[in-house]
């Protein structure tokens, strides 16, 4: 079955038809031709497919496009104009926060999202005061939180390092 969803993608509607069982990323990929999110495992995994939905994270590749008509997605090109996006970006390339660069921009919206539910006060697995109004984001916090992006490169100690960086 087709529908018509309309997507505003980094700042831009995009009208699309499609399947209904067309997932997010193959929406943004195969039918409007944003390459930003990858598609890494297919599975929700690896998160090279991450993009930022109304301002949260999610994997793209688990989302039904059809359940998004009318949000907002805001992919690795589309971030430098989200307030953590340009330093973001900077603190990537400035600690060398990749090497092949397929995960990056997955990593990057991520990033993002990450520093948006910790300001929010979202706890995560290792947050020791569940009720403190401002969470640290150490060393832990931050790996925890981007357990979910996998890099093939292994280039782990300089993603956290960058993410450390804007994080304060």
């Amino acid at each position: 079955m087709e529908a018509t969803i309309t997507l505003r993608v980094d700042g831009e509607e995009r009208p699309v038809s499609l399947d209904t069982r067309t997932s997010l990323l193959d929406a943004l990929r195969e039918r409007l031709g944003v390459n930003a999110p990858k598609k890494g495992c297919d599975h929700g995994q690896c998160g090279a497919c991450t993009v930022l939905v109304d301002g949260r994270r999610v994997t793209s590749c688990l989302l039904l496009a059809v359940t998004q008509d009318g949000a907002s997605v805001v992919t690795a090109a589309g971030l430098g104009a989200e307030a953590e996006g340009e330093p973001l970006r900077r603190a990537f390339l400035d600690h060398d926060g990749f090497q092949c660069g397929y995960c990056t921009p997955g990593q990057v919206c991520s990033a993002a999202g990450m520093l948006r539910e910790a300001r929010a006060g979202h706890a995560s697995h290792v947050t020791d005061d569940l009720s403190a109004d401002d969470i640290p984001l150490d060393d832990a916090e931050i790996r925890e939180r981007m357990s979910g992006n996998l890099c093939r490169c292994g280039a782990y100690p300089n993603i956290l390092a960058a993410i450390r960086e804007v994080a304060r």
